[in-house]
């Protein structure tokens, strides 16, 4: 055990005692956040651990089963299998879960978000107000791309936001939310955006060896203007240059809903033979990022590594494997924070970043009512990482 488990939340009363419920979208992920949490726990030499309000500190497993049953009209109901009374509730949500699937009049339908979101409300309405504190955790934040009004248009985002808190959340925690901005929409609640540069860098640091980390061999680049302030964190943090392209598109004329992009224009310092991170919140169809990397290959960039929190991959991963055989992308970091399928774990090309642990440390901290600011704010740790790499211990 580290010394930083060691030192985290030994001497603050947990709020209640602890409940994970991991709902069957999360169930890979909720099992390896318990697993460190029980570990923590078991070896946690707590001077308090006989007192009451210490009860069932140390357990066999955080995990309270639950489950949604559905009838055969696709409706459902939550159940929840044991008692939740007084517990400090974590519920794990993945909303981008295609995979699973019900049935509905005998057709075989695949969940999407809306369906995942009412799961989710279903298992509140079972706790029925009997937790001590509700904290839901939505790694990818539900309706997060539709959260300001361009036109006639409904406020999505806002809307589930509120619906949460007025069923008794009390905490949301998301990671790398589209626009941190949503939450003004529960100004008086917890809201959480986190952000896992550390868990990429670690990605990148343990898996590719021959790296030169300075502004004159690497740079980072965002591919828009709404992820400047990733790209800003993680080139200060490696103390490289930053770049960015915007958008130029089409206001003339609507493909799929939205006006088509003409080209990708950049802004920043020369990118001839440097490595090139490139920092954005997710890849849906991949259209966008490939359109950058091959921009910037042009420009006659070295490697390129892609950072992305989620990987959608909507369109599938056949113009990932073609962009890669063609030397646009090195490499793509996405995170377990979603779904992941088996066919995208099995590409070369492709370095997945858990972060089990991150979760189980917020969870582990939260219950002890202690500040997350240093996990909110890694940079400390981030700098130990390159060291550590400098000094060939990667």
């Amino acid at each position: 055990m580290s010394k930083r488990e060691e030192l985290r939340n030994l001497e603050t009363i947990p709020v209640g005692s602890l409940g994970i419920i991991a709902l069957k979208s999360c169930t890979e992920l909720g099992e390896k956040v318990d697993k460190y949490l029980v570990d923590w726990r078991t070896e946690r030499e707590h001077a308090h651990t006989e007192d009451l309000a210490f009860k069932g500190y140390q357990r066999d497993s955080y995990l309270v089963q639950a489950k949604v049953p559905r009838f055969g009209s696709g409706e459902a109901k939550g159940v929840i299998l044991e008692s939740v009374r007084g517990t400090d509730l974590y519920i794990l949500v993945d909303v981008a879960n295609y995979s699973l699937t019900y049935s509905l009049c005998g057709e075989q339908n695949h969940m999407s978000p809306d369906d995942h979101f009412q799961d989710l409300k279903r298992i509140i309405a079972a706790v029925g107000g009997k937790a001590r504190r509700i904290t839901v955790i939505m790694p990818f934040l539900y309706e997060s791309r539709q959260h300001k009004r361009n036109a006639r248009e409904s406020l999505d985002c806002a809307l589930a936001l509120q619906e949460l808190v007025s069923m008794g959340v009390d905490n949301i925690i998301t990671f790398d939310a589209h626009d941190s901005r949503v939450q003004n929409a529960i100004p008086l609640n917890g809201f959480e955006t986190v952000q896992p540069a550390y868990q990429f860098i670690k990605g990148l640091l343990k898996n590719v060896k021959n790296l030169t980390i300075d502004s004159d061999h690497m740079m980072v680049v965002s591919p828009d203007e709404g992820g400047m302030s990733r790209a800003i964190y993680i080139a200060n943090n490696l103390g490289l240059d930053m770049g960015m392209f915007y958008k130029r598109r089409d206001y003339t004329r609507l493909v799929d809903g939205r006006n088509p992009i003409v080209a990708h224009e950049f802004l920043g310092s020369s990118v001839e033979g440097k490595d090139v991170i490139v920092v954005d919140d997710m890849i849906s169809s991949g259209e966008s990022v490939i359109d950058v990397c091959a921009a910037l290959k042009k420009r006659k960039a070295s490697r390129i590594f892609v950072f992305a929190t989620f990987g959608l991959f909507t369109n599938g991963l056949e113009k990932f494997d073609e962009a890669h055989s063609k030397g646009l992308i090195d490499y793509i970091l996405t995170t377990n924070l979603i779904y992941q399928s088996p066919e995208l774990l099995k590409r070369s090309y492709y370095i997945t970043c858990d972060l089990s642990k991150y979760i189980a440390y917020i969870i582990d901290t939260l219950n002890h009512d202690a500040s997350i600011s240093d996990l909110l704010n890694p940079s400390d740790r981030i700098q130990n990482l390159l060291a550590r790499y400098r000094n060939g211990e990667m």
